[in-house]
């Protein structure tokens, strides 16, 4: 069928609902192709510069059409090409030796396809990573803001979704921001270490461009070469010059040791491809760990993601605020957590120096991975700016389970007044298991307390009994007795690691906050 409107064709949730414009702009048709001629002009520069055969007429016409980025006209124009040619990246070659008759032999020189494609991808998934560690720093440092303002509030806290030793809601955001933290670290270091394929031909061997590279070195050109390295004569392979004049001149990254991998086949190493999925699969398992304990809490009436005027919770109950947001934080941080397998496949069925399977898949699993991802963090950033915390409802929730949560302290109190902790330790199980039914079954106050004050074996040592008056009832039944060092714990870690983060990003956080979820 030949679709006249979008309306009649399939198109991605990913570009239509989830995924910023600058994430979408960086996997672009547009955005590959412009970094493929940057490839390709960069090795013509190169190859020049070097006395190969390349003029400069050559070049000017080239790098005049390489920087006014490619056309759709010239992309129609790549389209026909391939329809013939049955290869995208040769018909590219064809369409760009179109738009520079002057230059057309001499493009993709001493060059096979995965030199554009792989160094391109490199760039590209450099780009895409960068993007998502600033906005994993930027979630860290929202998280870190709302840690903060609920340092103080003392929460029921859980384990094994039963209620266990309170905490302090700001510690448990903290605790989110921490391991998001974690995240952003693993990002930065895979960035950090991200390398090009180099320029190294069919099977890795650069064996075509050494031919292009037989004889001497121009006098011209050795003595460039010389004033640019630093080197002598006898260090400097030409070969090799090509290769890091070329990225010279791609102007990749300066600020690493190394450039490209050592030892290639036709592709870089597909195992790179696992790093990098692996890490935003963790990342999308920590949001989703984020937003399925929301979703807890906000059955609980504990919390509430930002919900606007005029939003709908339900087509059916119009009371209901579904935490919509985080449910579809979960669903994006599966589908991301589901594409890392992709790469372990095919980084282990990579036969030899080369095998076309992996380039249908990686052309599914790579961009998708990042349009998914970056999608639930901007949800998961708007979701932690704006979170509300409603303290009646915490503090309600707490008093309710806090008689039990008191009986640990009451049973040191014992043991330090001179009791036998086993025995006080049965006292207290008896009288906890029989309110808990009371409240279970009846649907009644938590009455543990009454029932502790009323057994004789806590009224006076006299009666065989401990505690006496020694005891502060009432103060047992302060929830910040039984946060432990929450609050500490949070501002240390937001002097230590939210600060920071917030100053070294405040820039790209401005930009950020400026974007929220599409949808």
């Amino acid at each position: 069928m030949n679709a006249s409107s979008p309306y009649d064709t399939y198109t991605s949730p990913l570009a239509t609902r989830n995924a910023s414009e600058e994430m979408l702009k960086l996997w672009s048709a547009r955005h590959k192709f412009n970094t493929w001629r940057r490839i390709w002009l960069a090795v013509a520069e190169a190859q020049h510069e070097m006395g190969l055969p390349v003029s400069k007429e050559q070049v000017e016409e080239l790098r005049a059409v390489v920087s006014r980025g490619i056309t759709d006209e010239e992309i129609r124009n790549a389209e026909k090409h391939e329809r013939e040619l049955r290869h995208d990246v040769m018909a590219h070659v064809h369409a760009l030796g179109d738009s520079c008759p002057k230059a057309k032999g001499i493009i993709h020189l001493g060059m096979t396809s995965q030199d554009v494609v792989c160094n391109a991808d490199v760039m590209i998934l450099t780009e895409s990573l960068i993007r998502v560690q600033t906005k994993t720093a930027a979630l860290v440092v929202a998280l870190g803001e709302q840690a903060g303002r609920a340092r103080a509030i003392a929460s029921l806290g859980f384990t094994h979704y039963q209620a266990a030793q309170p905490v302090s809601i700001g510690r448990r955001f903290a605790q989110y921001a921490y391991e998001c933290n974690l995240c952003f670290g693993r990002i930065f270091s895979t960035r950090a270490g991200m390398l090009l394929k180099g320029f190294r031909g069919a099977t890795g061997t650069q064996a075509a461009i050494l031919k292009l590279f037989e004889g001497e070195f121009p006098v011209e050109v050795l003595r460039r070469a010389i004033a640019r390295r630093d080197v002598s004569k006898g260090e400097i392979n030409r070969v090799d010059e090509f290769e890091l004049l070329t990225i010279e001149f791609l102007e990749w990254d300066d600020d690493r040791p190394s450039f490209a991998h050592d030892i290639t086949t036709q592709t870089y190493p597909r195992v790179v491809d696992t790093f990098i999925l692996a890490d935003l699969a963790s990342t999308a398992a920590v949001l989703h760990k984020i937003a399925t304990d929301i979703r807890l809490l906000c059955n609980r009436k504990e919390l509430d993601e930002p919900f606007e005027d005029k939003q709908i919770g339900s087509s059916a109950m119009p009371y209901k605020r579904n935490p919509m947001r985080c449910e579809r934080i979960c669903g994006l941080a599966r589908f991301v957590m589901n594409l890392v397998g992709n790469a372990y496949d095919t980084a282990a069925t990579q036969w030899l120096e080369r095998t076309l399977d992996d380039s249908s898949n990686r052309r599914l699993s790579l961009p998708e991975a990042f349009l998914a991802l970056d999608g639930a963090l901007d949800l998961m950033h708007n979701v932690a700016s704006g979170l509300i915390v409603h303290e009646a409802m915490v503090k309600k929730n707490l008093m309710a389970e806090l008689p039990f949560m008191a009986t640990e302290n009451i049973m040191m109190e014992c043991v330090k007044l001179g009791g036998d902790r086993q025995h006080y330790h049965e006292l207290i199980r008896q009288h906890a298991q029989a309110a808990g039914l009371r409240v279970k079954q009846e649907g009644l106050d938590n009455d543990l307390l009454d029932r502790l004050k009323n057994d004789k074996n806590f009224w006076s040592t006299k009666r065989g009994g401990p505690l006496s008056a020694e005891l502060n009832w009432d103060g047992v039944m302060d929830p910040m007795k039984y946060v432990g060092r929450s609050v500490e714990q949070t501002e240390r870690f937001i002097k230590e690691v939210v600060e920071p983060l917030r100053e070294q990003y405040k820039d790209a956080i401005a930009t950020l906050g400026k974007s929220g979820p599409r949808v």
